[in-house]
């Protein structure tokens, strides 16, 4: 499964379903939370009301993250959620940097959920790992088509720069 994953064109088109439908579904709560106006404050003390109780949804360890450094740092968080969501759509939509991109939702995924909010970020968790196992066949079908071995030449010449090398 994972090397058809990597591997497959059939896959690459696939992997554009869920990146299509992933990428739509981040760019529009960032763009609504951005064109709304967003304060977390109201979040992230409702994240740690779940933190108390014979059964919390919130563990101890990310209630003392919350109420440490995420609400003393709240206007970090009101500018990098909302931006962070809208860019990561754009991302996987254009499949730009896509496993990148997909490493960022799949964060995002994880600190919405350990902050017990459940939603929709399960099953987009699990798309987004679909997209991740792929790796680089996920933007295939993308601007990483082109961005990926462009950089990636850059690179080498930066690598080779002065050396003299020799072939056979």
């Amino acid at each position: 499964m994972i090397r058809f994953l990597r591997e497959s064109g059939w896959a690459s088109y696939f992997l554009l379903v869920i990146r299509l439908y992933l990428g739509y579904e981040w760019m529009m709560a960032g763009w609504h939370k951005i064109a709304d106006g967003f304060d977390a404050s109201g979040y992230l003390k409702g994240a740690l009301g779940k933190a108390t109780g014979e059964h919390p949804a919130v563990q101890g360890w990310w209630a003392s993250f919350i109420e440490g450094f995420a609400l003393p740092n709240v206007g970090l968080f009101n500018f990098l959620v909302p931006w962070g969501e809208l860019l990561v759509g754009i991302a996987l939509i254009l499949g730009t940097f896509t496993t990148f991109a997909a490493l960022m939702a799949a964060t995002m995924n994880f600190a919405f959920l350990l902050s017990g909010t459940t939603s929709t970020n399960p099953q987009m968790l699990l798309l987004i790992l679909f997209v991740l196992v792929a790796g680089t066949n996920s933007g295939k079908i993308g601007l990483d088509r082109w961005l990926l071995p462009a950089i990636k030449g850059m690179f080498n010449k930066k690598r080779n720069h002065g050396k003299i090398t020799y072939t056979n």
